[in-house]
């Protein structure tokens, strides 16, 4: 590919690899058998992380610690006030180590560290709106039920959650998890994706530093087997909250209806934007391109499809090929890079495979269309791209690529494009282009999505509840409804004074 803005490897001192171990009741521990697992950085290439890989001992260990820290209420019995405060010392912490945590994670994932910084800083603000709900929670009462009967709704903590995240965004995710279930008074078990798991478990040292009792959260490293299948089957557990891939969260489904514990999912997306005549043409021009490369494509929530009016698609793509070639793709470490490292080179060429069966099914590449070698740094990165020509049956238009590949598509009428905007099996999210409000608010109704963005792409708040329909999931997260997941609902039924008339009549 030629044009594009290539930002070649700089002189940057790296450095050592970081030691993770498991953090089970309060005390960090390896794993019995001594097991440990490496992650070589997709952008430099270089091992970052050495980590304990557990097994079934440790992950029992770690849910027994959970289920006890739960039990006897060190923690699910505290005042909302205590728990709020052990949250807010927690935002305080990750604030004050951004810069830490943000160099290992660029080096784990391949992503920015400009990206890796925001995301970083801003879960603390995820922190502090858990602080705020473990002190305003509150249930119902019923006054209206007689003059002898109260009835009272309270919600109490779920129990022992197991939180099982991705790799594309290792804290923001975990974060949109842990302290919601914290501020609700549940206890945890946490694994990370073993190809980012060192800010996780740097997390764990915040967790003690600002004095959560041993044993409510515990960390194990490790892989989805064992790891990840015994937190989703094991009888303490109480809920299973997940990030990830459809395919594995069927799995945790199908692993988890054996004990009936309850299952929250966060999945896939094949996520669409609707652009119309009428739009401001450039700001959504310039929030496809946003859309199509944060996080290097490797986000559930990428635009990557368009769905462009047939009058404008020749000149709205032209724009879009145009802002691509200004993309700074290459050094994850330099502030400047926007694009960053794919996660591995198996995920590479399969991005690599999409482009290469659209282009077989008649698509046509516009921009981009390969593996893309970075001076100094390799192959494990790939062009921005742009496919045009796309069909609705064609897998690159119905299928999560998880990479910077844009797929277009055409449509002539609101019907229309709705139709093309249902016609997948996710449901995470959808956006609407339109200066004509009726337009928009026609398509925020009708279109199959959990967050319908209007004019605007991924913007996100702790308030506001995030999740999917279909196949991207059950549940939601964030926001009082994301909160609301980790209570239970308990009704009290309460007779004033000794009005009950006997039911046993003597003879």
């Amino acid at each position: 590919m030629t044009q594009m803005t290539l930002i070649a490897a700089t002189a940057t001192a790296l450095p050592e690899p970081v030691k993770n171990r498991h953090l089970i009741g309060g005390r960090w521990q390896d794993s019995g058998d001594g097991a440990t697992f490496e992650r070589v950085s997709p952008s430099h290439g270089v091992v970052v992380s050495r980590s304990a890989k557990g097994g079934e001992t440790e992950t029992a260990a770690a849910i027994t610690a959970a289920r006890t820290a739960f039990d006897d209420g060190r923690w699910s019995r505290l005042p909302g006030k205590a728990r709020a405060a052990v949250l807010m010392k927690v935002a305080d912490l990750i604030e004050a180590n951004v810069e830490r945590f943000a160099l290992i994670e660029t080096l784990e994932s391949g992503k920015p560290i400009s990206q890796a910084r925001g995301e970083v800083g801003g879960a603390a603000d995820l922190w502090r709106y858990a602080a705020a709900l473990a002190r305003t929670t509150h249930g119902d009462s019923h006054n209206t039920l007689g003059e002898d009967i109260l009835g009272v709704v309270v919600k109490e903590p779920i129990g022992v959650v197991s939180i099982i995240t991705p790799w594309n965004f290792p804290f923001w995710i975990l974060s949109q998890k842990l302290p919601f279930a914290l501020a609700a008074g549940c206890t945890c078990v946490v694994k990370p994706s073993e190809m980012t798991p060192s800010t996780t478990a740097m997390l764990g040292e915040l967790l003690i530093e600002a004095g959560l009792p041993d044993g409510v959260v515990n960390i194990v490293l490790g892989y989805g087997n064992p790891v990840g299948s015994l937190m989703s089957s094991h009888p303490d557990v109480d809920m299973i909250t997940f990030t990830g891939s459809t395919a594995v969260g069927k799995l945790i489904s199908r692993t988890a209806s054996d004990t009936l514990k309850k299952v929250a999912l966060e999945l896939g997306g094949k996520n669409p934007q609707v652009i119309f005549p009428d739009a401001d043409l450039e700001n959504a021009a310039d929030a496809v391109t946003f859309g199509i490369y944060f996080n290097v494509g490797q986000c559930c929530n990428s635009g990557s499809r368009i769905i462009v009016h047939e009058d404008i698609a020749d000149a709205f793509v032209a724009r879009v090929v145009e802002l691509s070639r200004q993309v700074a793709f290459g050094d994850p470490l330099n502030p400047a890079t926007q694009v960053g490292a794919i996660v591995t080179p198996e995920h590479n060429a399969k991005i690599d495979g999409y482009v290469r069966a659209a282009v077989a099914a008649g698509a046509e590449v516009v921009l981009g269309g390969g593996i893309l070698e970075v001076p100094g740094l390799g192959h494990q990165f790939y062009q921005p791209t742009v496919v045009k020509g796309v069909t609705p049956d064609m897998a690159i238009a119905r299928e999560e690529v998880f990479g910077p590949v844009l797929s277009v598509l055409t449509f002539r009428t609101l019907d229309e494009a709705i139709a093309l905007t249902n016609d997948a099996s996710y449901g995470l999210s959808a956006g609407i282009w339109s200066e004509n409000v009726h337009t928009c608010l026609a398509f925020a109704r009708r279109a199959q999505a959990g967050t319908v963005w209007t004019n605007t792409w991924m913007d996100g708040f702790p308030e506001v509840a995030f999740g999917g329909m279909k196949q991207s999931g059950q549940g939601r997260e964030i926001g009082r409804y994301g909160f609301d997941e980790f209570l239970e609902v308990k009704s009290v039924v309460m007779r004033v004074g000794r009005t009950r008339a006997p039911w046993v009549k003597p003879l």
